[in-house]
């Protein structure tokens, strides 16, 4: 989240690299209390490095737990936790493999 300076009325958005430290760190947690959380990916302007004010964090999880739509697999995760509002996209080992391998501007195999 931006954080205000304590001599200025002004917010300061927090730097890519702070940010992307937080992820990392957001997920070692989670991998250790989750163990079938396999992977955590950036994409997306933090993933590219080119974020800038405003910008949210884009993060792909895979999970070999994931099951039910994108929205309910997305509120088993504590996103709040991390420091920008974030999309995610959550999908087992077999959904990021068909990912990959029709890219992502064709129709979602996956729920």
């Amino acid at each position: 989240m931006p954080v205000r300076l304590l001599n200025q009325s002004l917010l300061r958005w927090p730097e890519s690299e702070a940010v992307l430290a937080d992820v990392a760190s957001w997920a070692a947690g989670q991998a250790g209390l989750h163990p079938e959380l396999e992977r955590v990916g950036v994409y997306g302007s933090y993933g590219r490095g080119d974020a800038g004010v405003g910008s949210d964090l884009d993060l792909v999880l895979i999970d070999g737990a994931a099951a039910g739509s994108q929205s309910h697999r997305f509120r088993q995760w504590p996103f709040e936790q991390l420091p920008l509002s974030c999309d995610a996209l959550i999908l087992t080992p077999k959904e990021w493999i068909i990912l990959l391998e029709t890219g992502p501007e064709d129709p979602a195999p996956y729920p």
